[in-house]
Parts: structure tokens; sequence; C-alpha cells
């Protein structure tokens, strides 16, 4: 006997979406993971980072017994994340209407194609997210900040919403005195300075993320050819693959001073507002940094579940909604979720925006 699950229930709906298997992308679950306790039962999160320590122990005389040293200090704020909330209408038409690759007469009530169709769109409105949250990754390595930009309703502008995580300049930036493509351009000793910058804060650095035109522009770089034939010394090799992320391909490795660096090559896009095909990094870019640089974390939610008067709040990565409108015969499902990505460490990742022409 077939039973219908109780799609009213936001605790029944909030398990159903954690069952959805997850789109898998780069910037977000390579550098941005969330653990238990990045998910916060409150409006705010704690956004805290610590600058990197190199001072070494004192030498102490030995009458002297011990000399203390102080802890190593951190920053925290107090952020408020961005609201998104993407929404979807079930009407009494689209339950009439054949679903796309459902057969003609799929022998369902009602009832139960109005629940494959809220399953399904959970399931389109969590990619939507998802690609924010790779845009809000994104944006927060190459910027060191996220710049947004609210919404009343599809076509009115609200705040402009502002996270920077530095004060005056930020000190994630690098410029290459030449184009690493031009005639005097220096590849590796570009790529050599940017892990150091990382090294004198106490950081590690093991990828090199490269757009699309700065991985063409490297594999064509004669120096690169010409070290990688060298057989007497070993540099690293290239060899591209397709990663487990979409869009996403390793080139290989490649060894700068000592520094041992995966080289991304990064050709994943979304479709921004206007309908044109964005990419989420730059083509023309490149960017030094490790794996688990950042979290993505998250407030909670506070709503009015359907049947109460009173509200209810939920801390979770996502908080499903469902509005029923009698007079309108109609269903709005809604997921709503508070995201914020920050870094771990002060500027642990070293960005050049051009750094091929």
């Amino acid at each position: 006997m077939e039973m219908l699950l109780d799609m009213l229930n936001t605790y029944l709906m909030i398990a159903l979406t954690e069952e959805i298997v997850p789109q898998t992308t780069f910037f977000r679950d390579r550098y941005f993971p969330t653990s238990g306790g990045d998910i916060f039962s409150s409006d705010k999160v704690l956004a805290e980072y610590r600058r990197g320590d190199r001072q070494m122990a004192p030498v102490v005389a030995p009458r002297a017994g011990d000399i203390p040293v102080n802890r190593r200090g951190y920053e925290m704020s107090e952020l408020q994340p961005a609201y998104i909330a993407p929404s979807r209408l079930i009407t009494l038409d689209e339950l009439r209407r054949r679903g796309f690759g459902e057969a003609l007469h799929p022998g369902s009530t009602q009832a139960q194609r109005a629940a494959q169709i809220q399953l399904q769109d959970l399931t389109d409105l969590e990619s939507r997210i998802v690609r924010r949250e790779e845009w809000m990754c994104a944006q927060t390595m190459t910027n060191n900040a996220c710049y947004m930009q609210e919404y009343i309703d599809a076509e009115t502008k609200g705040d402009a919403l502002n996270v920077e995580y530095f004060v005056g300049a930020s000190d994630h930036w690098y410029t290459a005195a030449e184009p690493w493509n031009g005639e005097t351009g220096d590849f590796f000793a570009d790529v050599k300075a940017m892990c150091g910058m990382l090294s004198r804060r106490g950081l590690p650095s093991s990828d090199l993320v490269l757009g699309t035109q700065a991985a063409d522009a490297v594999c064509d770089i004669p120096k690169v050819r010409d070290l990688l034939d060298n057989r007497r010394m070993e540099y690293g090799g290239l060899a591209p693959t397709q990663t487990q992320y979409p869009g996403v391909a390793t080139l290989g490795m490649l060894n700068f001073g000592g520094h041992m660096l995966t080289l991304f090559e990064v050709n994943h896009s979304y479709e921004d507002d206007s309908g044109l095909d964005t990419p989420y990094f730059p083509p023309t870019g490149a960017m030094v940094t490790a794996e688990g640089c950042g979290r993505l974390m998250y407030g909670q939610i506070s709503q009015i579940d359907h049947g109460e008067t009173e509200f209810s709040t939920y801390a979770a990565k996502r908080v499903p909604k469902l509005v029923i409108d009698q007079g309108a015969d109609t269903r709005k499902l809604r997921l709503g979720t508070r995201p914020l990505a920050a870094p771990r460490d002060y500027c642990p990742y070293i960005f050049a925006a051009d750094a091929v022409k």
C-alpha cells in the first residue's frame, strides 16, 4: 500500500532536502567546506580568522626559568548572512500538464502528482542555491570580499550587501610585472613569489587555480616545455585530466622553488541575470591557495509554518516552506538558506587578476 508523505511538515521537508544528492562544485566543496560548528542558531554568524604565527621560542637563561609568550591573536566579526530564498508555484494547470520525461498516462492521482512535482522542485531550487553558493565562494577568493545585490522582487533592487575581510586595501592581490605569455614574462618567478606571500603568513600553498586563457598560455610557455623536457632535475609534469568537479580539469603538478602545486583549469560558468554565460573565475586570472582555506557558514531561519500562528526557528543549511493559497488553488514552495563564505586565516589566497594578456 502506497503512503503519501506529509509534505506540509517542515522537518520532513528538511530531511528530504538533506537526502538530495548534492551537486559537486569546485570552489565551495574544495575550499569552503561546512562542519557542524558552522551552522549557527542565531541570525548572525561569527567570522573569525587568525594571522600566521612565525615567531620563534626565546632562548632563556637557566636562572630565569621561563619567558611568557603571547597567544596568537585573531580577528572576529559578527556578520549577517545573505538571505537566499527561491520559490516555485504549483497550480492546477501544473497538475494537469504532462511533465518533462513523464509517461502520457502515468496513472497517478493529483495528490501523488503534486508530491512528485514538489520533490522535483526541491531538487531544482537546491541546484540554483548551490550555484549561488559557488559564486559567493569564488567571489570571496578573488576579491577577499563578496559584493551582493538584494532584490525585493524579480525586477526591483534593494540594498547592496558588502562583506569584506580586510580594512583599507586587501593583502591578497598580486600583480605580475609582465604577462606570463609575454616575451619578458616570468611565470615561475611570479608563482614562487605568490607562494612566498603565503609562506610568510605561515600558510600552505598547494593549488594553482587558472582561468581558461591563463591555463592555455601556461601550457604554451616555452620555459615550461623546456623544463619538463629536462630529465636531470624534477620539475613536475603536465597530464590534463578531468576532475570530479564539473568544468574543472587538473593540468598536472609543477615545482616552483620547492612549492609543488597542482594546476587546475577552471572552465565552469553560470547564467547571469542578463542571460549571459559568465565564468565563475576570470579567464586571465591565477590564484595560489590550499584546500580547505575557508568555510561556508549558515545562519538560522525563522518562519511561520503552514497551519501555525507562531514563528518557528530552524538552524539548518536549507529550510523549506510550503505556502497554500486556498482562494487561488495554488501551492508555493520556498527553499531558504543564509550562507556566508569566510576565510579561516588572514588572506589564505593570493590572486593575480591579469596574469596573461
